[in-house]
């Protein structure tokens, strides 16, 4: 036996491990959405048409499969999306024939309820609460999953996988139950809802490797492509939409980019790439020193930008 272990290759081991710990990451994750179906009346999955949605699609449809996936999915649509990711959106609601819910940003703002920010920074991005808040309300959903993660950044990292919010959608980061192994507890308050995250263990890499394994289909926006950017902040923007504000003296110019994480046009910036696979995407992610969420620019506006925006009742 002594024999037969030393003379196994090293990358060989190193990959069974990998694939051990991944399947133990899918398996957490599926107990997690069958917790939730089993402990709350009005679940509803997050949806944003990024990567980290996708896969927890992905891992509904195995833990009810052959059921459909028991509960609705919902975006809160900023009106700043990019394109390719509605697109996408729409296509895998068809595919998959689950309900979707859309609520818009733009209703809030003509409802006066938020006031749209201008000039250079201009975001969409914070306005978005406020909307996930009102249809939280109109649909009485109780469970909300999520494809946060705690290696995303420090704030993400203190959360529970069932992270209770008060009957004002609001997160005490001070006050937050204990979660002891798999020992999941959904009871709450009334007026009170749960924000469930099923992948909150996983990297970055963990996401890219599974959908790697799966063959899942995801925007074109995550693979390299030429595109018309400009920098700005040592970011790089995408200049095809009239949503990001450009100076007179910030010059377009076309290059190779992709995104490595989809939200707001006003917020998200692209990353100078080549890989326009998912084997190359994967391979560029290994060797990242950089974290995806360093090319969001809502995080950078304050050090507590991300926490102030969870206890106001962000995703």
């Amino acid at each position: 036996m002594e024999t037969l272990i030393n003379e196994i290759e090293p990358q060989t081991t190193a990959n069974t491990l990998l694939q051990g710990l991944g399947n133990a990451l899918e398996n957490e994750a599926i107990y997690i959405f069958r917790e939730v179906v089993a402990q709350f009346e009005k679940p509803v999955l997050l949806f944003s048409g990024g990567k980290d949605s996708i896969t927890l699609v992905r891992l509904a449809q195995k833990a009810f499969w052959p059921a459909k996936i028991p509960f609705p999915l919902m975006h809160i649509d900023t009106g700043h999306n990019f394109p390719e990711t509605i697109a996408f959106r729409d296509k895998l609601v068809k595919e998959l024939d689950v309900e979707l819910i859309v609520r818009n940003v733009q209703d809030s703002i003509d409802q006066g309820k938020v006031i749209e920010e201008t000039g250079k920074y201009a975001s969409r991005n914070m306005l978005q609460t406020t909307t996930l808040l009102d249809a939280i309300e109109e649909f009485k959903f109780d469970a909300c999953i999520g494809g946060a993660r705690r290696d995303e950044e420090k704030a993400r990292a203190k959360e529970r996988i069932f992270s209770v919010r008060d009957d004002f959608g609001q997160w005490d980061e001070k006050n937050q139950r204990p979660e002891l192994f798999d020992m999941l507890n959904g009871t709450i308050e009334i007026g009170q809802n749960v924000r469930v995250f099923p992948i909150s263990n996983w990297t970055e890499l963990d996401v890219w490797s599974y959908i790697q394994k799966e063959d899942i289909e995801i925007p074109s926006i995550y693979f390299a492509h030429k595109r018309n950017i400009f920098l700005r902040d040592g970011l790089i923007w995408s200049a095809e939409d009239d949503v990001v504000f450009r100076a007179e003296d910030e010059v377009i110019e076309e290059r190779w980019v992709r995104f490595r994480t989809v939200g707001d046009m006003s917020c998200t910036a692209a990353v100078l790439s080549k890989a326009d696979s998912i084997d190359k995407v994967v391979a560029e992610i290994r060797d990242s020193k950089i974290s995806e969420r360093g090319a969001r620019i809502d995080d950078k506006r304050s050090e507590a930008a991300m926490e102030k925006r969870k206890q106001q009742g962000y995703f």
